[in-house]
């Protein structure tokens, strides 16, 4: 069977064109079934995946005779999760398990998530093989956040896959569960912090299976002596470094390792005792230093001997430590990085109480402040307050994250952040629309194009960029719909531009019946 990138491959001119016809705004409900139904898998794909659909034709979508159709709508990001979810009890499993794989969007998005009704459907009537992979990210955080406890058995079992989210209440009612895959899932996890059990599994040869025992379970201490003694490889001792079940006598010996690495694992750990932590306040390797000078257990020496560290993302990791006043923290000579990457962040999980984050959004300090933009639920004022920091990171954090951001913030961050995620900025609600023609001579192709988002962009402007080098460019202005009619004629037979020319909302009603009429052999 053909992937969905080989059958766009193959498809010819007339194809991809009456692809764009299917895109097409403009086009009316009747053309859209038409095509539905006459038209080639590749044109039913574009229709079906990529963009919103009237209810008729999602009607006729789920109706559809061939499942391959059908089974790209339920791969469909753009429209409402409650209309994929029709497809939920479709007769063809190809179908199914693509409703049960989340829909490929571009990174950083995240799909919308199902209903929770639905979710809990499919747990409980869909093949497990269908429900692997990328099934979870359709998980609403309410869901998520209840699954451990939810009434319905395939659920918990489910959760228990979050055990270590849980607190010893909710793993102790896992454990015990009336249901046995529950219980059985439950006791799964809980043999990795056995140490018995652990070294009786733990492969002789570097694996994959051994670097996440080291990592993570459990170790006795016949383990941990092998791997000082014996090490089946080189990363062995900076895996169980970093391993919370390490004694304590044995972080203090690797505290002191002349492996960097091992040290640097070591700086990580919450355990940290009084000796190691000076000796690796004091360590020859920056790194180290680096990654100690975040431990919440400093004391006020070391944050002082750390504060006035040589190295100056020493003194960085050092001053957004909690036990310092705003006072303190300013003393200290820091310099806030710009070269990072400004992204989007998934809401977290279990989210961080509303007063810990105001603190953040008024601390004097850029790094806390960049910490408090990545929440979504910031209230007005911090928004308002944010989005005229004089910091590129928190306003363009701010900008990625916030659902409220404002739209002047979204077009000053996409103008004057171009790191990772940068066009993840126009995706935004309040992305603005008018007053971008004036970036239409930009040196950036990604500024330039911002002009195709503008209806006022003139129309000589707009047959110009048709020609632009860049070819993203040329797709984007294709589509305006202020392009010179004789021009868009002209690019409904150009081999690059055609798919594009035939989604421009410009075209007549009667232009796109035409499109429609010549329909190629299926």
């Amino acid at each position: 069977m053909p992937t969905p990138e080989q059958i766009w491959q193959d498809a010819d001119l007339a194809t991809r064109r009456l692809a764009g016809v299917a895109l097409n705004p403009s086009a009316p409900q009747d053309v859209l079934l038409h095509l539905l139904a006459k038209a080639p898998l590749a044109v039913r794909m574009v229709l079906c995946r990529d963009r919103v659909l009237p209810e008729a034709v999602v009607d006729a979508v789920v109706d559809h005779p061939d499942h391959r159709t059908r089974s790209f709508f339920a791969r469909n990001p753009h429209v409402d999760p409650a209309q994929r979810v029709r497809l939920a009890d479709d007769p063809h499993w190809f179908v199914r398990a693509h409703l049960a794989e989340a829909p490929r969007v571009t990174a950083p998005a995240e799909p919308r998530p199902l209903p929770d009704d639905a979710v809990v459907r499919m747990m409980n009537t869909y093949d497990p093989e269908h429900l692997g992979g990328t099934f979870y990210r359709q998980f609403s955080l309410t869901l998520r956040r209840s699954m451990a406890t939810h009434p319905d058995a395939k659920v918990r079992a489910w959760g228990v896959g979050m055990w270590g989210w849980q607190d010893a209440k909710t793993r102790a009612a896992l454990l015990a569960d009336p249901d046995d895959e529950v219980r059985r899932r439950a006791q799964a996890l809980l043999r990795h912090e056995d140490p018995v059990w652990v070294e009786s599994v733990l492969p002789e040869q570097s694996c994959h299976a051994r670097t996440g025992i080291l990592l993570h379970d459990a170790l006795s201490r016949a383990v941990v002596d092998s791997v000082l003694s014996a090490p089946a490889g080189p990363e062995d001792r900076r895996m169980i470094a970093s391993n919370p079940s390490l004694p304590p006598d044995v972080v203090v010996l690797l505290a002191a390792d002349p492996d960097p690495e091992v040290r640097w694992s070591i700086s990580r750990r919450a355990d940290l005792g009084p000796v190691e932590r000076r000796a690796l306040v004091a360590d020859p390797e920056p790194g180290v230093r680096r990654m100690v000078a975040r431990h919440r257990d400093l004391d006020p020496d070391e944050r002082r001997l750390l504060a006035a560290d040589p190295d100056p993302k020493v003194r960085l990791s050092v001053s957004v430590h909690p036990a310092w006043t705003e006072e303190e923290r300013a003393a200290i000579d820091y310099e806030v990085p710009l070269d990072e990457p400004f992204c989007f962040y998934p809401e977290r999980l279990f989210p961080r109480g509303p007063e810990a984050v105001r603190r953040d959004a008024l601390s004097g300090h850029p790094m806390l402040r960049r910490e408090a933009a990545r929440e979504p639920t910031l209230p007005p004022d911090l928004v308002a307050r944010l989005a005229a920091d004089d910091d590129l990171g928190v306003r363009v954090l701010l900008a990625q994250n916030h659902p409220d951001a404002p739209a002047a913030l979204l077009l000053r961050g996409f103008l004057e952040y171009t790191g990772p995620e940068r066009a993840h900025l126009v995706t935004r609600p309040n992305f603005p629309t008018h007053g971008l023609a004036a970036h239409a001579d930009d040196e950036d192709p990604a500024v330039r194009a911002l002009a195709a988002r503008d209806p006022g962009t003139p129309s000589a402007t707009v047959a110009r960029l048709t020609r632009d080098p860049e070819a993203a460019v040329r797709a984007a202005f294709a589509r305006h719909p202020n392009l010179p009619p004789p021009l868009l004629a002209e690019l409904l037979d150009a081999e690059e531009l055609a798919h594009h020319a035939a989604a421009n909302p410009a075209l007549t009603e009667s232009a796109l019946r035409a499109l429609a009429a010549a329909l190629p052999l299926s």
